[in-house]
Parts: structure tokens; sequence; C-alpha cells
């Protein structure tokens, strides 16, 4: 029986499968995600509650990111395995024949050999020498086996994982967005005055006249700022985890050019300002649906659209990292996110943010500011 059960192994192993673990994958994800939940409750009572929760929310990101990684590989990984023992079955039925045709031979058959005694002396030789290597390529195949059954276990418990991931980044959100509203403690440099704010809306038709007139929405001077950024020129993190899809003035499915890049990103993702800037508009624009358009030094604006929630006040400066929204979009159900399977085709990244960075009141390339490789 050890004779058949290496035979069968050295069918059944095939060419090695991913270096890479995604069991272990799986379980650092889950631990993540469990790392996250008690940073939920320890930002309730956090002296800088906006700080917390903004590490918390991105914990919980980058948990539920992972996770949908680790279980993505593990389904990849089962088809590999499940794939190769289909290819093989006639060969292993075939084995299987054979091996049943030995066991049910009488004992004194099998020691003859036709060479006679010298013939036998040699394929006992061989035999002795190859069962090592078949027993190894035998425990091969049980440990892949086994961690197939593993990979089964994650994926069905991954569900009650993943419910309670969502349910504390939702509850984490909803917490950061209450703290930034009842933030007090922010600077100003100007302040906001919504009348002029609307009559310059309804004045301007396009992004450069609205960009143009930002100095009138001010009820009264807007301090002067000698911040500079220039030295973070080109290593500035996306405001947002993910993707670019399209690069500046590169055209669209419909032809239009457009002076900007967008980013795919995960339903509700968090975006953050890149580096330290002051808010000179946050709300609806033209056509862009919710703006964001913060100032990191004079003469220079970063302009965000796509956005479904915005957070603080046109005149605040807000420190680098600072939440300054959410993207929309519905979080998928779990059994969405379960049957993500196969190689990652971002069809998870289903919300897209435009970015634009001008210059002196002139569009230049966000590229030459954000560092965009490798932010998914």
């Amino acid at each position: 029986m050890m004779l058949r059960a290496a035979l069968l192994g050295l069918v059944l192993a095939g060419p090695a499968l991913a270096q890479d673990n995604p069991a272990t994958a799986a379980r650092n994800a889950s631990a993540q995600l469990e790392e996250a939940t008690l940073q939920l409750q320890g930002a309730q009572t956090a002296r800088d509650r906006v700080k917390a929760l903004t590490e918390t929310v991105r914990a919980f990101e980058a948990g539920l990111g992972a996770m949908r990684d680790g279980l993505r590989r593990a389904a990849r990984r089962e088809g590999e395995l499940t794939q190769a023992l289909k290819a093989r079955e006639g060969e292993v039925a075939e084995l299987l024949g054979v091996l049943q045709t030995i066991e049910t031979s009488a004992p004194p058959v099998l020691m003859l050999h036709p060479s006679g005694p010298l013939g036998s002396a040699r394929s006992a030789m061989i035999l002795a020498e190859v069962t090592p290597g078949l027993n190894a390529r035998a425990r091969v195949l049980r440990n892949d086996l086994q961690e197939v059954q593993t990979l089964r276990l994650l994926q069905q418990n991954a569900a009650q994982t993943l419910e309670t991931g969502l349910a504390g980044v939702q509850q984490a959100r909803s917490d950061l967005s209450k703290a930034i509203a009842d933030r007090t403690d922010l600077p100003r440099r100007f302040t906001h005055d919504p009348v002029r704010t609307a009559i310059l809306i309804s004045s301007t038709e396009t992004l450069d006249g609205f960009a143009s007139g930002l100095s009138e929405i001010s009820d009264g001077e807007i301090a002067e700022s000698n911040a500079s950024v220039m030295s973070q020129k080109g290593s500035l993190p996306l405001p947002v985890q993910g993707v670019v899809l399209r690069r500046f003035g590169q055209a669209d499915a419909a032809g239009v050019k457009r002076d900007g890049v967008v980013v795919a990103a995960r339903p509700r993702a968090l975006v953050s300002s890149p580096t330290a800037a002051t808010i000179r508009y946050r709300g609806p624009l033209l056509d862009l649906g919710n703006v964001m358009i913060l100032e990191p030094q004079s003469d220079t604006l970063f302009v965000l659209s796509g956005l479904s929630e915005v957070y603080g006040e046109p005149g605040q400066v807000i420190p680098a990292g600072t939440p300054i929204g959410l993207m929309g979009g519905q979080i998928p159900e779990i059994g969405a996110i379960l049957s993500l399977s196969g190689e990652a085709s971002g069809t998870d990244r289903s919300e897209t943010l435009y970015i634009e960075v001008r210059e002196g009141n002139r569009p230049v390339d966000p590229e030459t500011w954000f560092r965009t490789k490798n932010n998914g």
C-alpha cells in the first residue's frame, strides 16, 4: 500500500504551484481586521479623535483589501490544483488498474522476473532507489491537499470576518465624519462667504473661470501664505488608494481629453489631503459633482472631483493626511466579495476620482506632483 500511495503521489503532484501562501495571507488579513476593531474601540476615547479614527478607517480598508486579495489567491490556487487533477484523471485510472493487478497477484509470482534471480535483484535495487523519491512526491501532494482543505475552510469562515470588518469600517467612517464636523481647532486663512460663492458659481461655465475667481468667495482679505511644497513635488501620495485609469491629456472612450488624471478607487474609500493645504472650495461645482479645491502653496491648486461626501470648511488650513471626503458607490455584498476569484481585474474599483493640478491657473500634468506607481 505504501508503494501504491507513493506512485499515486508521483502522478498527481505535478508542477509546483505558486510560492506565496494564500492561507497565510488570509490569516494576516483577518488579524488586520481584528486589530482595526480594537483601534476603533480605542479611538472613541482618543484625545485627537480625528487622527485616531482616520488611522482606524485606513486600517479597516487595508484589512479588507488584504482579505479580498487573500480570498482571490486562495480561489486561484484551489482552481489550479483542481484543474491539474482533472487533466490527470486518465493517467491515474490506468495506474490504479496496474497497481490493483499487482496487489492481487500471488506473492510467488511477484518474486519472479523473466531474467531470473539476477533480474529480480536488479529490479529490487531500482525499486529501493526510486521509492524514497516517490514518497517525497507523495508528501508534497499530501501537503498540497491539506492546504486546499485549509483554504476552503478559510473561505467558508471568511463571511463572518468580512461582515465584522464591513460593519466596523462603516461605524468608523460615521464617527470620523462627526468628529471632523465637531472640530474647532484648525487655523483659518479666510472666512467663507456663501453668497459670493453662489454668485461666482452661477456666473462661470468652466473650471478655469471658477478657479480664477476663487479670491472673490471670501468675506474680507485672504491671509498671505509662505507655505511651499516644492520639495515634495513628484513624491506626493495620491489622495485615494487606487490605480490610474487615464492620464493627463489621454482621450476617454468618447474621445474627450481632460487636463487631469482619473484614478479608480473602491467604493466609500477615504480621500485625504496629500499635503498641508488650505481648503479654497468644497461642494458641488458645474458638472463635476462634489469638488474639493486645495491650495498647498501660492498659485498652486489641487482640484479633486468625484467625491460623494466632502469634509472641512473653506478657509481652513489642514495638515497632510487630513480626511477630506469619501468616494461614492455601494459597498459590495459579502457574497460579491467572496466571489472575487481569478486574476485581479480591477472591477472592485468602481469609483473614479478626477485630479487636476493648476499652477498659475493653468493645468499641468498631475504626475509631475503625485507618485502614481504601485498605489493599488
